[in-house]
């Protein structure tokens, strides 16, 4: 398989690049690696649904921060480590091993990657987790895909080009699907059938503190006819982009992989997420890889 790091420093090395020749090099490479992240999330999608629904006991653990780890993780993980280890892309992944700033700093390419983002809701068996694959270059999100396994669908996002659904995408062990084939079935976001009257707010299904209560209050003060809508993981960054949703606020931690492949599927789709209250934009590849409260307003349709 293609070393996609090295041709990247090859060519920037030897040439004299402007801003637009870097952003056709990333864009080419890009179109090489989406199809490759595409078959690594249903790969792992599928990993992660045979110990759904076969396993009585998801060998549940604490990592350090807290939070669960459970086999799926673990076995999500190591599945898109193999499959895109050969592209020799870095992999920075919540179940990966602890990657040191100093050493990461400088990547100038680097896959980011949850791969099951959502375990507490997959404990709670509530179909309500995602598979997270993002590429950055230079410190921005560039290109991701988001595939949610027990519903089918999987969101594809290339920035520049927007964000698209495809459905009815089975977890798989083998899957083979090309460039040409994903793009045959690609449905533009936001979705003209989820066009809505009211306005609908999402938080998180298990993540609320009382200055989510208080974002709540606010939001129905200025819409009285909210209608709140609670979902685990990144599958909100989705409903917004597909314009399900109008807005979302978090005030608990994530991480950067919890958030960047489907802040630029929402991006794509016309929405924005910034730091909430201070309303700055998230970065990524940070010394720190928390990221501060934000909120999400949803797509917009043309």
């Amino acid at each position: 398989m293609v070393n996609y790091v090295y041709i990247y420093n090859v060519i920037k090395q030897s040439l004299i690049m402007t801003s637009q020749d870097q952003k056709l090099i990333v864009a080419q490479i890009r179109e090489h690696l989406l199809p490759k992240c595409f078959n690594a999330a249903v790969k792992a999608g599928a990993a992660i649904m045979n110990i759904y629904n076969n396993y009585d006991d998801y060998d549940i653990s604490l990592k350090s921060d807290h939070t669960p780890i459970t086999i799926a993780d673990r076995m999500a993980h190591n599945t898109i480590k193999e499959y895109l280890g050969p592209t020799r892309v870095p992999v920075l992944s919540e179940e990966g091993r602890e990657i040191l700033f100093e050493e990461r700093r400088n990547w100038e390419l680097f896959l980011l990657v949850d791969p099951l983002d959502g375990t507490v809701e997959f404990i709670k068996r509530n179909n309500e987790f995602t598979v997270n694959i993002a590429l950055l270059a230079e410190g921005e999100c560039v290109g991701s895909v988001l595939y949610v396994p027990c519903l089918k669908k999987m969101y594809i996002a290339a920035k520049g080009k927007g964000a698209y659904l495809i459905r009815n995408i089975e977890p798989c062990d083998n899957p083979q699907y090309e460039g040409t084939q994903i793009e045959a079935m690609l449905e533009r976001l936001p979705l003209e059938s989820n066009r809505h009257d009211g306005f609908r707010m999402a938080v998180s299904r298990s993540h609320q503190t009382p200055e989510t209560l208080e974002r709540i209050a606010h939001m129905r003060e200025l819409h009285p006819d909210l209608e709140l809508i609670e979902q685990g993981s990144s599958y909100k960054f989705c409903l917004l982009a597909e314009g399900a949703v109008d807005y979302y606020v978090r005030t608990t931690n994530t991480y950067e992989w919890d958030t960047a492949a489907g802040e630029l599927i929402l991006s794509e789709a016309g929405g924005k997420t910034i730091s909430y209250p201070d309303g700055e934009p998230l970065a990524y590849n940070k010394k720190d890889l928390h990221n501060p409260w934000f909120e999400a307003t949803g797509a917009k349709y043309e």
